[in-house]
């Protein structure tokens, strides 16, 4: 199975920044689109942003212009950089991953998430 591991979140001063990572780990035989998705209190999931193998970014926008996606296909792993964060950024950010794997003679599509960061955005 392919296991997502979150970090970097926390709570920070409206203004600040964080970046937060996610690393990609089992038997995966490839990565397609990997992206970052929130869920803040009251509120449905929603798509923050997401990133193709080849390297297009889309972007929601309410984020577009202050946050950027990237990621390290050599790492199976995905960044959000995140600058002048507001308190409504606040949420339960969650990683997600479109990968194919393997059980060691054939292989899968999943769609796979991680547990999910807080972010804390102080007012």
């Amino acid at each position: 199975q392919v296991h997502l591991v979150e970090s970097g979140g926390g709570l920070v001063q409206a203004g600040g920044s964080l970046r937060l990572s996610c690393a990609a780990s089992g038997s995966i035989i490839s990565i397609n689109a990997m992206g970052w998705y929130r869920q803040a209190p009251g509120k449905q999931r929603e798509l923050v942003a997401d990133i193709s193998s080849g390297g297009t970014a889309n972007y929601a926008d309410s984020v577009k212009g202050r946050f950027t996606i990237s990621r390290d296909n050599a790492k199976n792993t995905v960044y959000l950089q995140m600058i002048s964060l507001k308190p409504e950024d606040t949420a339960v950010y969650y990683c997600n991953a479109d990968a194919a794997v393997s059980d060691g003679s054939t292989w899968f599509p999943r769609d796979c998430w991680g547990p999910g960061v807080q972010v804390t955005v102080s007012s």
